[in-house]
């Protein structure tokens, strides 16, 4: 859990910078997009809306833009579809691409670009999926939350792992559990930063420093195209390397 925990930190700073281009709240109203058309626009009957609209909150996006991207994707609005990519990058670095997108094509070749301008191979869909397990991973501010109490309250509800990481309580989750802590948090009254589905690789791999700041700068190039939702790896994100991005 260390490097996907160390990369998640990485992924907060860099959220910062990408707030102010609007990329977080552009991906959000993906989700919202995608969720509302799959299960309609009630939160409470729509789990998938329900953690959109939690991540929403989670980075202050203000309430009339949920409410106006709920609404647009009732109403037809956007056309978004699921898009996943598997490869390898050097170093056999194994790499999981989540996208939604409103044109196929364009995406299909973005991602393939990159690939090949970087010397990775696109896999075909599901050749990774033994390297990687999906677990919800929820992220809390700490503010003047008590750890060992809120342990005590979850821990029941399914929580698989409970880390401490800078101003921040990061859970993870069995797939299973996810909704159960979900709910449990909601019944505290705890508003999470980020709520998400993730893929955590079962196994990572340890790199030189240099080695891994620039496969991390070729995760950053896939992440910052505009249809990429999330980006999954199997690096080891030591300390030193953190800091070194």
């Amino acid at each position: 859990m260390s490097g996907h925990s160390k990369w998640s930190t990485i992924k907060r700073k860099k959220g910062a910078a990408d707030s102010k281009r609007g990329k977080i709240f552009s991906r959000i109203v993906k989700e919202i997009s995608i969720a509302v058309k799959e299960g309609g626009p009630i939160p409470e009957t729509n789990p998938r809306l329900r953690v959109a609209i939690a991540n929403s909150k989670g980075v202050n996006m203000p309430k009339e833009n949920i409410e106006r991207a709920i609404s647009k994707a009732d109403k037809g609005g956007d056309s978004f579809q699921e898009i996943s990519f598997e490869g390898y990058l050097p170093n056999g670095v194994a790499i999981f691409i989540e996208c939604l997108s409103d044109n196929n094509n364009r995406t299909v070749s973005n991602i393939r670009a990159i690939f090949t301008k970087r010397g990775g191979n696109l896999g075909t869909n599901g050749s990774l999926s033994f390297l990687f397990e999906r677990k919800g991973v929820i992220t809390i501010a700490k503010g003047d939350i008590d750890p060992d109490e809120l342990q005590m309250e979850i821990i029941d509800a399914g929580v698989e792992d409970f880390q401490i990481e800078d101003d921040v309580f990061v859970i993870t989750t069995p797939l299973e559990d996810f909704g159960n802590v979900q709910k449990k948090l909601e019944e505290l009254n705890i508003v999470a930063q980020n709520t998400e589905l993730q893929r955590i690789p079962n196994e990572t791999k340890v790199l030189p420093v240099d080695v891994a700041v620039k496969i991390l700068k070729v995760i950053e190039e896939f992440e910052d195209d505009d249809d990429v939702q999330n980006v999954f790896h199997n690096v080891e994100v030591t300390d030193e390397i953190a800091e070194a991005m």
